[in-house]
């Protein structure tokens, strides 16, 4: 049986496909899991090549919603202004390609284990300061690293929605392995120059 994510992302894809719909559109569709599946979807085109300048509008809203997460707000709230950003078309066809070779894998990984580290008073806080910071990293201009910090996006908003406590701690465990070595290189690049011989 598909994943609710993989079964909700996939209506979503397909109703972009057959017009053009709206940041307000894709709210008013995802209803009560409006934070998450806007999130994840929003992070899923950096997984595949995106047309020019795509990029910072979906990190933008990406950090609006996550930080909402963080203050508690149950319901999310966008700008009028983009609340009426289109989400591409053109995009729509791969990411769905691309959802359909990861259901798979979405069926035998995910189902409901350790809720209750999702049933915490503070866990849809806690939740949201990490999407807040693994966006900041999307967001960062790092070459190579979209896929990666995506990835851990996606692994999150999955674990979340799929109520999967066990996936959530490889998400949590893969963003905390991730900062530590960016903390590595950036103290090895800043060290470089005191060690090299003159």
């Amino acid at each position: 049986m598909a994943s609710k994510f993989a079964q909700d992302l996939e209506q979503l894809l397909t109703r972009i496909q057959e017009e053009p719909l709206t940041l307000n559109d894709l709210l008013e569709e995802t209803a009560g899991a409006s934070f998450l599946l806007l999130i994840a979807l929003l992070a899923a085109p950096f997984l595949i090549p995106v047309p020019p300048g795509f990029t910072t509008v979906p990190c933008l809203v990406s950090l609006l919603l996550s930080l909402q997460m963080v203050s508690g707000r149950q319901s999310p709230w966008l700008p009028d202004r983009l609340k009426r950003i289109s989400f591409p078309q053109s995009i729509a066809d791969p990411l769905l390609k691309l959802l359909e070779r990861m259901s798979h894998i979405l069926d035998n990984l995910t189902r409901p284990r350790l809720k209750v580290l999702l049933s915490h008073p503070l866990a849809w806080q806690l939740n949201g300061l990490f999407l807040t910071w693994l966006t900041l990293l999307l967001m960062s201009p790092l070459p190579f690293t979209n896929p990666l910090f995506s990835t851990n996006i996606l692994v999150v908003t999955i674990a979340i929605l799929e109520k999967d406590g066990l996936l959530l701690c490889v998400g949590y465990g893969l963003a905390i392995v991730t900062t530590l070595g960016l903390i590595g290189i950036g103290y090895l690049l800043w060290q470089a120059p005191q060690l090299l011989p003159f």
